[in-house]
């Protein structure tokens, strides 16, 4: 059952409550069961009535809807919110015939450091069951580390190798908006989805969507990510053959063989990676 990760803060506020597709990466309610509980769990310090009237309004909302439940767990240990997860979800799981979404605003908070294993791969492993009994989709939001785009420790790795989904949300270089990459696809290529942008709307007060990046802007990036990936494997090793270097994209990029080997015939066409007069692979001329 799916279990995604967005990276960065704040980036589904808004999303699950609503029903219009520009209020946010969004998640259309007509798409399940009517009545069906969307739920958000928050451990951001702030006031819970200033940031759950934040959300109705960007959803579009005058009231809160009878399926919408945001809790709020800042004064709550570590070890008691995964419980209050787990309780609420069961309850409102009877109460409404079902769960929508479940948006997790702060995954980290739920364990002591993001750097202890056993405590990161416990935690992702209670998530993945319970997003498997309810049969809905959990959406964690997690930091990168700070000044850099790399997940935090082994709780951001566990997340990596068992989500079904990953969202990265950053800041554009040139313009004034955010982009919204995707970093792994569980049935697809990563590299094949469009970038989003969005931007803040003054008149909204919030975030709203603002297109796609144009085909050429696309293109650049996938060889930007291509050539990081090809670094980063021959970084260690040399020359290797076809076979060897397409496990290590599947390795690298988290993508299935076809995937994999569409990438490596990508990296070869644009003089990414180049071959040899003894059909070994190495690093081209960067």
């Amino acid at each position: 059952k799916p279990l995604h990760l967005i990276h960065r803060r704040r980036s589904m506020v808004g999303g699950g409550a609503g029903q219009r597709h520009d209020a946010g990466i969004g998640y259309c309610k007509e798409q399940k069961s009517e009545g069906c509980a969307a739920v958000r769990y928050g451990t951001v310090r702030g006031s819970a009535v200033q940031e759950r009237s934040t959300i109705l309004k960007r959803s579009g909302f005058d009231a809160k809807p009878e399926y919408f439940h945001p809790v709020y767990m800042t004064a709550m240990s570590r070890n008691e919110r995964l419980t209050l997860i787990r309780d609420a979800l069961d309850m409102l799981y009877y109460r409404h015939k079902g769960i929508q979404i479940v948006v997790i605003d702060g995954v980290a908070d739920l364990v002591r450091s993001a750097n202890d294993e056993q405590e990161s791969i416990s935690i992702v492993d209670d998530l993945y069951k319970l997003a498997d009994i309810y049969n809905t989709c959990i959406v964690c939001v997690l930091h990168f580390v700070p000044n850099g785009f790399k997940l935090r420790g082994h709780l951001g790795s566990e997340l990596q190798r068992k989500s079904s989904g990953i969202l990265s949300i950053e800041k554009d270089e040139l313009g004034n908006f955010s982009v919204v990459k995707a970093m792994k696809v569980r049935d697809g290529s990563p590299l094949d989805v469009p970038l989003m942008k969005f931007g803040w709307d003054k008149e909204k007060d919030m975030f709203v969507y603002l297109g796609e990046k144009s085909k050429d802007e696309k293109e650049k990036w996938k060889e930007t990510e291509l050539k990081e990936v090809a670094k980063g494997i021959f970084k260690h090793e040399g020359a290797m053959p076809y076979t060897r270097l397409v496990s290590l994209v599947m390795e690298n990029m988290d993508v299935k063989e076809r995937t994999a080997k569409k990438y490596v015939s990508i990296m070869k066409e644009r003089g990414i990676i180049t071959q040899s007069g003894d059909s070994n692979y190495n690093m081209g001329k960067l």
